[in-house]
């Protein structure tokens, strides 16, 4: 039996599986739960949905399908006594095609209610008053997606202006996902004639992203696995090919097969989204679960960060709104604005505020390492375990792992063939 979810300020912390191209009819018989299932139209995870609300309760949904064929997933607000109720869904079985699925709204907390729905065949009972979010997350798991079950969080990095080094942020968000919570994740460089996930990794990947994207209807788990280069333990990319050779002019179709294997199968996303406006840009921002903006501090990072903001909380009604991570801050004879202003302009507090240091920043580009893999201790290198715990929503790190004997010993004996040699 299905009830509200819990809720931090108005927004869920459980990631809920998008639906897929379903259609779903829904009779209802009040206007709170009308109300309710208007807003979870809205909600990017039911973009795909095809969904149609009548009136008429129970009595109206048996009527409607006497001579139609079934949607599939019919959703039935209830006031009815329990024995009116089950007389009516005992009809309503009758007409159903193969496949349908039955969600019931009721107002009574009666378990022996719900033991006789189950015993029916109806796939959930939902008790209103009911939250949009738990309406969506009983729909959702009707496809696939069982409850408890684990589902990719999709995170999508884009910078206010170009140059403002989103990518490095995208990409060291990704292997401290995995240093930090031990998860695997995937990230995914859509800066597809410039972008720099190959550079940053040190790797020279011979397939990525727009393998999946030249052939959509292609995509299915072995051809993710086979475009995907591996950049460590837990950690993978899909990589950007990074040539002129050919233009790019993909519509959000191309990746829509690819967002959806890699929820299914990544715990955790990270999207590095180039400095562009797009349609399949602002589609993959608005389908995210969390966003990072970062930003520069100076006027027109404001500007460009304060219009993304408000367009993506927008598009996001019932999901947290974007984060700020603020880089090069502190650079020498540049004029700043304060990061209190910018933040109260912005009307978000930074969850990191990474240093300028060109040093640091240009061995690890230069190398191909991740800045902490170059200076664990520093102070841009500390501001991502505390980004990684805001977007993934693990306020605990993981337990270090204990090293084995003979990767105790690997760097002395490292540096004995050395001496031999």
């Amino acid at each position: 039996m299905t009830s509200d979810l819990d809720q931090t300020h108005g927004f869920s912390d459980e990631v809920i599986s998008p639906l897929p191209r379903v259609s779903i009819q829904v009779f209802t018989e009040t206007n709170e739960v009308t109300s309710v299932i208007q807003q979870a139209c809205q909600d990017r995870r039911m973009a795909k949905a095809h969904v149609k609300i009548q009136t008429g309760g129970a009595a109206a949904a048996v009527e409607a399908y006497r001579s139609a064929p079934t949607p599939n997933v019919i959703v039935i607000e209830s006031r009815l006594s329990a024995t009116t109720l089950l007389g009516h869904l005992d009809e309503l079985a009758g007409e159903c095609d193969e496949g349908t699925r039955v969600v019931v709204i009721g107002h009574v907390n009666d378990v022996v209610l719900y033991r006789e729905l189950l015993r029916r065949g109806v796939s959930d009972y939902l008790i209103a008053p009911l939250h949009m979010l738990a309406l969506i997350k009983s729909l959702s798991e009707l496809f696939g997606q069982q409850a408890g079950a684990p589902v990719g969080r999709a995170i999508s990095v884009i910078g206010a202006k170009g140059g403002v080094g989103a990518s490095t942020v995208a990409h060291n968000l990704a292997y401290s996902i995995v240093q930090e919570i031990d998860l695997a994740t995937c990230i995914v460089d859509l800066d597809l004639p410039f972008g720099t996930a190959g550079l940053d990794f040190n790797l020279d990947p011979v397939s990525g992203i727009v393998d999946a994207a030249n052939d959509p209807e292609r995509v299915d788990s072995n051809l993710i696995d086979r475009i995907m280069t591996s950049c460590g333990e837990k950690l993978t990319m899909l990589a950007a090919p990074a040539t002129l050779e050919r233009t790019y002019d993909y519509s959000y179709k191309n990746f829509e097969p690819v967002v959806d294997m890699l929820r299914s199968a990544v715990p955790n996303i990270v999207y590095d989204v180039p400095h562009v406006w797009t349609d399949w840009s602002r589609r993959i921002l608005a389908s995210s679960d969390e966003i990072i903006v970062v930003a520069a501090p100076d006027l027109a990072n404001l500007r460009n960060a304060k219009n993304l903001v408000d367009t993506l909380t927008a598009l996001r009604k019932n999901d947290r709104p974007p984060h700020l991570v603020l880089n090069f801050v502190g650079m020498p004879k540049r004029p700043e604005i304060a990061i209190a202003e910018f933040a109260k302009a912005l009307g978000a507090d930074p969850i990191g505020i990474i240093p300028f240091d060109p040093a640091l920043f240009g061995v690890a580009s230069n190398n191909g390492q991740m800045l902490s893999e170059v200076q664990a201790k520093h102070k841009a290198t500390e501001a991502f375990p505390e980004i990684v715990r805001v977007v993934t929503n693990k306020l605990e790190k993981a337990p270090a792992k204990r090293a084995s004997p003979a990767s105790m010993l690997e760097p002395l004996l490292t540096k004995l063939k050395l001496r031999k040699a």
